[in-house]
């Protein structure tokens, strides 16, 4: 959860996190979400995510091994440590 009560979820399976706002049921996709591979904008198996103050967006991707920075609106994210995946 950031400091505005919006909660982020991270699904496996769809490899993409969504933000939800308080009185949303669908939420929107703010990293991943084009499929699984290792370009910039996309993920393989996200596993955790944490929101800094900036409300950038930090996930685990774990099949990539790497940890992915998606700053608020972007299209594809910043590889902050580890490779360029698999």
């Amino acid at each position: 959860m950031d400091e505005n009560g919006s909660l982020y979820g991270v699904d496996n399976g769809k490899d993409e996190v969504r933000r939800y706002r308080r009185g949303e049921s669908q939420g929107t996709v703010i990293a991943g979400g084009n499929g699984s591979g290792n370009r910039l904008d996309q993920l393989s198996y996200p596993r955790y995510v944490f929101v800094d103050r900036d409300h950038s967006v930090y996930v685990s991707d774990l099949v990539n091994h790497r940890v992915m920075k998606w700053v608020e609106g972007a299209k594809q994210g910043i590889v902050v440590a580890g490779g360029q995946g698999s």
